[in-house]
C-alpha cells in the first residue's frame, strides 16, 4: 500500500504582472517529443497540472557524457 502525500501551491499574481518575453529555443523533433512526453506523464501523475498563468518558461536541452541529452 503506497502512502500518497498531497499538496497545492498557490501562485498568486499581482494585479501589475507583466508577463516576460522568453528567450525561445528551437527544438529538434526529437526532443519536442521528450517534452510532451515528460509533460504528459507529470500530468497524469498529477505532480503538475495545468496553469492560467500567462508567463511560460523555456526548456532546453544539454549534452552530456554518454552524448545523450538532460531537459533543463
Amino acid at each position: 500500500m503506497s502512502m500518497r502525500i498531497l499538496w497545492d501551491y498557490a501562485i498568486d499574481m499581482k494585479k501589475e504582472f507583466m508577463p516576460k518575453k522568453e528567450k525561445v529555443y528551437p527544438l529538434s523533433r526529437e526532443e519536442r517529443k521528450e517534452v510532451h512526453k515528460f509533460i504528459s506523464k507529470q500530468l497524469r501523475k498529477e505532480y503538475i497540472r495545468l496553469s492560467k498563468l500567462p508567463q511560460t518558461i523555456p526548456v532546453f536541452f544539454v549534452g552530456k557524457k554518454d552524448r545523450k541529452k538532460h531537459m533543463i
